[in-house]
């Protein structure tokens, strides 16, 4: 009986293994007409050099949002007041200070200007309806020396007519002939002082001297606003409203015109009177939305921001 011979497969070695698939693989892409796949030569990726480009990256991406969004703030130095404010009053900003008759509109922005003046800023009050002596004794009786900054070239104070204005934008208004481009410069600020802050009492006399020209008031305001835009200076309007007031203006155009409103309320409560303060609007700014107490002190004005007033609003 004949024996079957077995066969003995041989293997292959890897390198010609692979050389007969590489052969396999040009003779379909040539049938086919395909390109032959070129692989790179894979190469070590360097995690800690492209972690350290995507800090970089961040990094300076951050530090252009900061400096972008950084801005200037001051604050007024009327104690519990700043409490209210999450960073302050941005620089350059124009405030109007609304309230009744004695409800502690003239004293906040006095001691705001003081507060800034002992800072050596340079600061002006435009009085309307006060004299500079009357101020000035005003100023003597809460503890704060107003003479030895007048002195120093640091305070001026200035009592204006609000007359001279109105003869001023109406001869300018016949020259010109309905041209808006008012100055009003000369009428505002003294020869060669550049202030930081500006007080302006109050915009409400001014609007005494426009009546029947309503008109004329509207293009001072405007003006007015624009240039204190332009000049730079924080400035602080005070307006005459009722006692709770629902209109913080005169004619509504300021409170639009204006960065800020900061309202100061005199509350009856049965016989009693209580102060109150709120900053109602501060244009991209966060702020506490509240009403809170307020006292006047012989030292000043002092704020209490968590003291919330609630109910008891009447007008007089």
């Amino acid at each position: 009986m004949a024996q079957t011979k077995k066969t003995k497969k041989k293997k292959l070695s890897p390198s010609k293994k692979n050389n007969i698939i590489t052969a396999i693989k040009e003779k379909i892409q040539e049938s086919t007409g395909e390109k032959p796949i070129i692989e790179p030569n894979p190469k070590k990726i360097d995690l800690s050099a492209i972690r350290k480009e995507i800090e970089e990256e961040t990094k300076g991406k951050k530090e252009s949002k900061e400096k972008k969004e950084k801005k200037d703030y001051i604050l007024t130095g009327v104690p519990g007041f700043d409490d209210l404010l999450e960073d302050g009053i941005p620089k350059g900003s124009s405030i109007l200070v609304a309230g009744g008759a004695g409800s502690g509109k003239t004293i906040f922005c006095l001691q705001t200007l003081m507060h800034h003046v002992i800072e050596g800023k340079k600061c002006f009050y435009m009085s309307f309806e006060e004299s500079e002596d009357k101020l000035l004794k005003h100023m003597k009786e809460f503890g704060w020396d107003a003479q030895k900054y007048i002195k120093s070239g640091n305070l001026v104070i200035n009592r204006l007519s609000p007359f001279d204005i109105t003869r001023n934008i109406e001869g300018m208004l016949e020259k010109e002939k309905g041209d808006l481009l008012i100055e009003i410069e000369p009428v505002i600020l003294p020869d060669n002082f550049e202030p930081d802050l500006i007080v302006l009492d109050s915009l409400t006399a001014v609007a005494s001297a426009f009546v029947g020209k309503e008109d004329s008031y509207r293009i001072y305001i405007e003006q007015l606003f624009r240039f204190f835009e332009k000049l730079k200076s924080t400035s602080f309007l005070i307006t005459e409203t009722k006692q709770i007031p629902e209109v913080f203006s005169t004619t509504g155009v300021e409170e639009f015109l204006a960065d800020g409103v900061i309202v100061i309320y005199n509350i009856k409560r049965g016989d009693i009177r209580e102060n109150a303060i709120e900053i109602l609007k501060m244009r991209g700014e966060s702020h506490k939305k509240r009403i809170v107490a307020m006292q006047v002190t012989d030292k000043g004005m002092k704020v209490y921001p968590q003291q919330e007033v609630f109910g008891g609003l009447e007008t007089s």
